[in-house]
């Protein structure tokens, strides 16, 4: 071993370390049979459930100062590794911009409003996630209520996530009132609901995920004046070290060629 090598024993001790740190925090994918099957035909690089888990959680934390570690819900690991790739992702609670992986799709589109989410698509199976989600909003647990819904979006279950907070909104603290306006547009925008999704954000107070969601939202419909403004405003605040800055640039740029 050279001089200047960290001791092998030291390296495991700390891969062992962290790896029990992962696990604790649900971050870990689990040796199962895979309730959660991916569709995509071809191989794309895996996303790490835990850098997944911190972008999935920045939205929050931009409307209310929420804790920097926080629980993953079940079926969390499973869920990240069975994402198709996005295009026109909604910056809210559960969605991390590692989800748009295809670039050359968007540079090359002819028409963008086309790549937006247009149905509601295929539910995935997370009976674990669906129980905690619903105990959760039954004890009045924030930001974990509106964390499961966001986890319930990516699982396609919008029935049940729109059931859920329909039942809850009116427990939902005034502090979280906004985060989860956010979650409800984000739900109608990936289900194809585009242009009552925009009509939502452009209702809410201005915040860094709803200024986001204006641009996007305004990208993928072809308006790229509207677009251009509200992702400026956006990617200003958003520091460079997130990933979701980066995204806000990628569409910044789109619209502006665009426009």
């Amino acid at each position: 071993m050279a001089a200047n090598q960290p001791d092998l024993r030291d390296l495991m001790a700390r891969y062992l370390l962290q790896r029990g740190e992962a696990q604790a925090a649900g971050l870990v994918v689990a040796d199962t049979q895979g309730e959660v099957t991916p569709y995509e035909a071809a191989p794309v690089q895996a996303v790490e459930p835990r850098l997944a888990w911190e972008e999935a959680i920045a939205a929050l934390q931009s409307f209310v100062s929420a804790p920097a570690k926080l629980q993953a819900p079940p079926d969390w690991p499973q869920l990240v590794a069975s994402q198709e790739p996005a295009v026109a992702l909604a910056f809210a609670a559960g969605n991390f911009p590692q989800l748009v992986r295809h670039v050359q799709p968007l540079l090359h589109a002819a028409k963008l409003p086309e790549l937006r989410p247009m149905s509601a698509g295929r539910p995935l199976p997370v009976p674990a996630l669906l129980t905690w989600v619903a105990e959760v909003g039954a004890k009045q647990q924030y930001p974990q209520f509106i964390l499961g819904l966001g986890a319930l979006r990516l699982a396609r279950q919008f029935d049940q996530a729109e059931a859920l907070l329909r039942k809850h909104r009116a427990d939902v603290p005034a502090e979280w009132q906004a985060a989860l306006a956010n979650e409800e547009a984000a739900l109608a925008w990936h289900q194809g609901q585009a242009e009552a999704a925009l009509k939502l954000w452009q209702a809410q107070s201005d915040s860094v995920p709803v200024l986001f969601n204006r641009g996007m939202a305004s990208l993928f419909l072809g308006k790229t004046t509207a677009a251009r403004a509200a992702l400026n405003q956006a990617v200003a605040k958003l520091p460079e070290s997130s990933a979701w800055h980066h995204l806000g640039r990628l569409y910044l740029a789109l619209a502006q060629m665009r426009n």
